[in-house]
């Protein structure tokens, strides 16, 4: 089978071992973490497809979703997309004012031309959007250290030509646990005995429809691990009232000494401090929902190759390739039942709470049955300059 120099520079690099993804999960950095984790989920991919054929396995849409995952791990661009938002609702804006008005009549003239927006970029700074980030990097984290490490043996364990008796993956699946997850991992067992049927399998079809049905088994898996770290990501941000007051009035009322005081205390015995702490406690609530709606529109954005973008909460641009147009296999049509209400469809793929696990599983089935026979999903995540600083344990310069 012929390779593209991209992937010739992967294989030459040595398909990952355990002890790599091993090393890669006890990384502390969380943002070089997930780089070479990104890295390596294309090593894995590119490591089955030389063995399997040109088709996408869970690893190359784990490659994408992981680069996804980094730009919420290095609050990429959420912080401007967060002030835009804010400035574009009109209760945020109408509670700004508030606050303003609330101020108005002791601010400095000097301050009081900016103070609206003064006040959106103060809110837009105290939400809390490291714990979106942290939540987001323990779910890279934690489902690369369980299904990477087994790619990683699968590979060791079916290298180059293996016989293809079931004893052998017999004996792999039998260091699986048995039972239904987030604990349990007969998705897994069952996903690569598909993928070891794969390996000797040459039939088009055949081989198109074992792959998916891997795919959405290690999908299932997935996703029901992550579910409390998506949980927690999408509620993640936090808006203190105490802390929104105090830097509005740090900002609003510049400088020390005397005259500050002089005009904080005459805002507490006008009654209009109490009147401001309430404008303030409306700007955070207000404030708390557009952040929680930037950080889900950020998380359901998905960056795919020659710079198309995919919009979880909309249904899929996109068509089933003819190989698995008209499926046939009983056990991919019945988990399809189980996953997918609108089989044969994409009519209502988009997710309306990616919270919710049926809703986002329903997407996750069409995405990858639709990208199924994409080939430009092969293509690396980064260049090989970012490669080599990646590797080399740094962040790379420049955007990625």
């Amino acid at each position: 089978m012929s390779t593209t120099p991209a992937e010739a520079a992967s294989q030459g690099a040595g398909v990952p071992t355990m002890s790599e993804v091993d090393r890669i999960t006890a990384h502390t950095d969380p943002v070089v973490r997930n780089l070479q984790i990104t890295q390596c989920y294309h090593e894995l991919s590119t490591a089955l497809v030389t063995r399997i054929g040109r088709a996408a396995n869970w690893c190359t849409f784990a490659v994408w979703a992981s680069k996804q995952a980094g730009q919420t791990i290095r609050q990429e661009d959420l912080a401007r997309h967060l002030e835009r938002l804010l400035g574009s609702s009109p209760d945020t804006r109408d509670c700004a004012a508030l606050v303003v008005r609330r101020l108005r009549w002791i601010i400095p003239r000097r301050v009081r031309r900016d103070a609206d927006r003064l006040v959106l970029q103060t809110v837009a700074a105290v939400v809390g959007l490291d714990a979106a980030g942290d939540a987001a990097a323990e779910g890279n984290r934690k489902v690369f250290a369980e299904i990477a490490r087994e790619f990683a043996r699968f590979l060791a364990a079916f290298s180059g030509e293996q016989a293809d008796g079931e004893h052998q993956i017999a004996e792999f699946c039998a260091a699986l646990r048995p039972g239904d997850p987030p604990e349990g991992q007969r998705y897994l067992r069952q996903a690569f005995t598909r993928y070891h049927q794969a390996l000797f399998t040459s039939d088009p079809k055949r081989l198109a429809e074992l792959l998916l049905l891997a795919n959405l088994e290690i999908g299932v898996h997935e996703q029901t691990r992550l579910q409390p770290e998506i949980t927690a990501a999408l509620e993640a941000p936090i808006v203190d009232p105490d802390e929104v007051e105090r830097r509005l009035l740090d900002l609003l009322l510049p400088g020390g000494g005397l005259r500050r005081r002089l005009r904080l205390a005459i805002l507490a015995l006008s009654g209009r401090r109490r009147l401001l702490r309430v404008a303030c406690e409306h700007l955070a609530r207000h404030a708390r929902t557009v952040a929680r709606h930037a950080v889900t529109e950020h998380m359901m954005t998905l960056s795919l190759p020659s710079g198309q973008l995919l919009y979880l909460g909309q249904d899929l641009p996109a068509e089933f390739p003819p190989v698995l147009s008209q499926l046939s296999d009983p056990e991919l049509l019945a988990l399809l039942r189980e996953i997918d209400p609108t089989t044969d469809s994409l009519l209502g793929t988009g997710a309306r709470d990616w919270s919710d696990l049926p809703d986002r599983m329903h997407y996750i089935a069409d995405l990858f049955r639709c990208q199924a026979q994409r080939d430009d999903l092969l293509s690396p995540p980064f260049t090989p300059e970012q490669v080599v600083a990646v590797k080399g344990g740094r962040r790379p310069s420049g955007r990625l």
